[in-house]
């Protein structure tokens, strides 16, 4: 009660309050609730109030929200779980094709993101309509594995992401840096989704196991129900705890990043080098023309993972000077395989495939082109990295609207 007195006594003096709490905060805290309960009127002792218990206020709602968020994830992941086991039965029917399973993953993603970060209406509406529209279209398709049909397949997941990216960035779809989480984020996922994966194989190996031992076969009845139910589910609990920013996923990108560009780069050398060697010729060879178009896409994917997982604000290293050589090599490359399917297209004529590859190929160079020339700013201290980092960021629809082109106007070109 005595320091009650003391705490109402010295309202005005806040030198005397500041060193009575220092004191004995436990105390202190104690006896201000009892006083700020008696004097709600004081501005003095609301101050007080929030700041000795501002924090216990943000972790409930924090605590609340994660509650939240879990209860809403654990009902996507049993959604998805359910629909992809749905569909996996149409899919051994033959009534769709096997690209469907995706609708049973990747919508209940982007619901989890929608819910995580609301967008505007508008952007809701448009995933809506764009998840329903691209998955009537899908399921009309007529279920054939023509070069066009495939082409589709192939691209439709890319589509998908694409959307799902939408929903992540939500208002700020516009934004290069919402743009290079998301890809940050996808990584996560993927070593999240990976780490998890590899212990339910194992509990998937010991149960089958275990079943043996009493005479009982149950792999097809596993295989088909829970570890498609638990696949497709544990894809929204990876989303989920990257999205709680956990140091695991985080803290062993940068690195990965860094261990696989060099020796990327080591092993495309000495290939190219044995290519040269050999005399293989990708103008008259098909299959040596695919492995090409291989290799680029492995590279541009190690370039844009080491470059996305470098600090914004980092010094120039020897891992710019990797990538720099592996964005070249990848040039090289790319140039020849262009070189390659253009007179392919002339000599043989049009199909879907080459049609395909030769756009792909055209969007890859003028990709790399773009980063190759960012490099060369930041090399010569013109330039931040976060320049580079554009140069994907900025680029990422591209992919989107030519995998939609390819989705929809393919089967109707080529019928």
């Amino acid at each position: 009660m005595e320091l009650n007195k003391l705490i109402l006594e010295n309202i005005a003096n806040p030198h005397e309050l500041e060193r009575m709490y220092r004191k004995d905060p436990k105390a202190f805290k104690k006896s201000l609730s009892y006083a700020w309960e008696h004097n709600p009127d004081s501005e003095v002792l609301d101050v007080w109030h929030e700041r000795l218990h501002f924090k216990e206020t943000a972790s409930a709602e924090r605590s609340s929200l994660l509650q939240k968020e879990f209860l809403f994830m654990g009902l996507l992941a049993i959604m998805a779980g359910i629909s992809t086991r749905i569909l996996f039965h149409f899919v051994e029917q033959e009534a769709i094709a096997p690209v469907n399973l995706a609708f049973g993953v990747i919508p209940f993603i982007a619901a989890f993101f929608v819910y995580k970060n609301p967008p505007k209406n508008s952007i809701i509406f448009s995933l809506a309509a764009l998840f329903l529209a691209s998955g009537i279209y899908l399921t009309m398709l007529p279920l054939n594995y023509s070069d066009s049909n495939i082409l589709v397949y192939l691209h439709f997941p890319i589509f998908l992401w694409v959307l799902s990216g939408l929903a992540f960035t939500g208002n700020e779809f516009l934004n290069d840096r919402t743009r290079l989480a998301y890809i940050k984020f996808t990584v996560e996922v993927g070593i999240l989704y990976a780490s998890m994966a590899v212990s339910g194989m194992v509990l998937a190996v010991l149960t089958l196991e275990l079943f043996s031992f009493i005479g009982l076969n149950i792999e097809n009845f596993y295989f088909s129900n829970v570890v498609l139910f638990g696949a497709a589910a544990l894809a929204i609990v990876a989303a989920y705890l990257a999205s709680l920013n956990l140091t695991l996923a985080k803290n062993i990108t940068p690195y990965l990043a860094k261990i696989f560009s060099p020796l990327v780069l080591v092993t495309l050398v000495v290939y190219l080098i044995m290519v040269i060697w050999l005399g293989k010729n990708p103008f008259m060879d098909r299959d040596f023309l695919i492995a090409f178009n291989g290799i680029l896409l492995g590279v541009l994917a190690v370039t844009i993972f080491s470059i996305i997982e470098s600090d914004s604000d980092e010094k120039k290293s020897i891992s710019d000077y990797i990538n720099v050589a592996l964005i070249s090599l990848a040039l090289i490359i790319d140039t020849v395989a262009l070189s390659a399917i253009v007179f392919r297209l002339s000599s043989y004529g049009i199909t879907p495939n080459r049609l395909a590859v030769l756009g792909v190929n055209i969007l890859i160079w003028a990709n790399l082109l773009w980063i190759m020339l960012s490099y060369m700013q930041f090399l010569r201290n013109k330039s931040g990295p976060s320049t580079i980092q554009d140069a994907v960021t900025k680029y990422l629809p591209v992919y989107g609207l030519w995998a939609a082109f390819v989705l929809f106007t393919f089967p109707l070109i080529f019928k």
